[in-house]
């Protein structure tokens, strides 16, 4: 038995929509029966043509990313996060560094916001076929699908 089976870790990958705040919480019911610590992973990076970010600093992006990552939190678990939940925030393209994060870990998962019909996102994606654990993926709670549907409806179905 290696030391993610002794010490389960669950990661989950947390952008700040509804999908990732319903991963986190799937992620707490199962870390009690997993004795498994969650780690929730914000990932952030420069957009392309960073060349203006970087007279201007780089570090709005990570705060933003921080903030997202704690708003989720709260909206997940209220002012009082459970102890086996830590934070992450990593620096690089989302789909990367979870796939490389998942070889750590028990298991990985990701939300799926489902504003793409059928087909997964490019994170989840990536995730799924390239990682090195189990991979869950949530959706997004109905109402933020029906919403989405909504949306693409109201813009002509794209």
């Amino acid at each position: 038995m290696d030391a993610h089976e002794r010490h389960p870790k669950i990661i989950v990958g947390v952008d700040g929509s509804d999908a990732s705040v319903a991963a986190l919480r799937t992620a707490d019911a199962l870390a009690g029966p997993l004795e498994a610590t969650v780690e929730a992973w914000a990932c952030w990076d420069v957009p392309p043509g960073f060349g203006l970010y970087l007279v201007v600093g780089i570090e709005g992006f990570e705060y933003a990313a921080e903030q997202s990552l704690e708003k989720a939190l709260t909206a997940a678990f209220g002012p009082e996060r459970p102890l086996h939940v830590h934070t992450r925030l990593v620096r690089g393209k989302p789909g990367e560094l979870l796939v490389e994060g998942s070889r750590n870990a028990s298991l990985l998962i990701v939300g799926r916001r489902g504003h793409s019909g059928f087909v997964p996102g490019s994170v989840s994606s990536a995730c799924v076929s390239h990682a090195h654990c189990p991979v869950l993926v949530v959706h997004a709670p109905e109402e933020e699908r029906g919403y989405a549907k909504e949306a693409a409806e109201a813009d002509g179905g794209k």
